[in-house]
Parts: structure tokens; C-alpha cells; sequence
């Protein structure tokens, strides 16, 4: 089914992706269980090391100097997150939660700082758990979501990440839909005004 739908591709490095998934290829049982997990969404080898955070600014420093189109996994630091793009990196990895935790997004306030200040992709990285997580990441207004925890050790690999490919673009579609307002109050999906008398 085809949803006619305005929105902005996701490009990394002069690239433009279809999806809006990147999947790490390891925790695996064996190469056959990953390839059928990874099969349908686009795959994008990463560096997941969380390295002191001074030092992730030097290092990433050093290598958009040496030319490298750097997506620098990092914690959800909105000063840190501003310096980063500053520097020159394509785009930036906040963490939702502690890596392999499946814990979810933790601090959803951080990452929204985070999102209204972004001039560079923002791609939550680590914590993520279930589809619904990813949703939640894409809703807020990520530019995508890269996991691999969540799908290698669900009990069904396969069959997660097509989960996680649709609660991908439900988030997304989410995202560009805009949420109702919140209210603190009730309101009636109809009107009842002169129907009762």
C-alpha cells in the first residue's frame, strides 16, 4: 500500500536511503540468521564504542580534518550533541539507553533538546528494545534508529526486525502527521450541542 506523504529523504553522506533502519551485524547465532534478519533495510557498519566524552571530540575532530564523513556515536548530551555538529561530524548517535540494555529511551527530554537544535542528522543509537521503542524514537522526530541488541536477541530475529521496520515507519509517519495536542481535559468526539433536549 502506497501512502502519499511529504517528507525530507534521509541522506548520509551525499547517500539517500529508503529506509530510516540501520542494523549492526553482529550477536547473531551464525551469518545466515543475520542476513535473513537485515534482509528487506539497509545495513551501515558502525563503531559502537562510547568513548570518554572529551575524547570523542578530539577523535572526532581529527578525523573530519583527515576527511571523514563522521557519525560519531555519543551520550545524550545536548551540549556535547551542538559540539559535535560543530566540529563537522554528518550526524550524531545519542544513546536512548545503556547499550544492550533494552531499556528504551530514558531521557525522551535530552533527545528532544537535542532534535530542535540538530542541523545534522540525529540517529538514536543503543538502548533500544522493542518496535514500540523505535516508534517512540522516530515520533520524536529521529532521523533514524540503528540497533542490533533488539532484534539479534529477541527469541524470533527475523520476524523483530520486520517488527521493528514497521514501527519505524509508523513513528515516522507519526512524526510527520504532528500529534494531537495534549489536553488536561476530556472533549467529546462529537458535538452534542441540540441533539438532546
Amino acid at each position: 500500500m502506497s501512502i502519499v506523504r511529504s517528507d525530507k529523504p534521509f541522506v548520509l553522506a551525499g547517500r539517500t536511503y529508503q529506509s530510516r533502519l540501520l542494523v549492526g551485524t553482529g550477536k547473531y547465532r551464525d551469518m545466515e540468521e543475520t542476513r535473513l534478519a537485515i534482509e528487506a533495510v539497509r545495513t551501515c557498519r558502525l563503531a559502537r564504542e562510547l568513548l570518554d566524552v572529551i575524547e570523542t571530540l578530539k577523535a572526532a575532530e581529527t578525523l573530519v580534518k583527515e576527511g571523514f564523513d563522521v557519525m560519531v556515536y555519543t551520550s545524550d548530551d545536548p551540549i556535547i550533541a551542538r559540539q559535535l555538529a560543530e566540529i563537522g561530524c554528518i550526524a550524531v548517535m545519542p544513546l536512548a539507553g545503556l547499550i544492550g540494555s533494552g531499556l528504551g529511551i530514558c531521557n525522551p527530554y535530552n533527545l528532544q533538546i537535542i532534535l530542535e537544535e540538530a542541523k545534522i542528522p540525529v540517529l538514536v543509537d543503543a538502548g533500544v528494545g522493542t518496535a514500540s521503542d523505535a516508534t517512540i524514537a522516530m515520533e520524536l522526530g529521529c532521523d533514524a534508529v540503528l540497533m542490533n541488541s533488539a532484534i539479534a536477541h529477541a527469541q524470533q530475529p527475523v520476524m523483530m526486525a520486520e517488527a521493528m521496520q514497521h514501527a519505524i515507519v509508523a513513528g515516522r509517519l507519526a512524526y510527520l502527521a504532528g500529534r494531537m495536542p495534549k489536553k488536561l481535559y476530556a472533549s467529546a468526539s462529537s458535538p452534542l450541542d441540540g441533539l438532546i433536549k
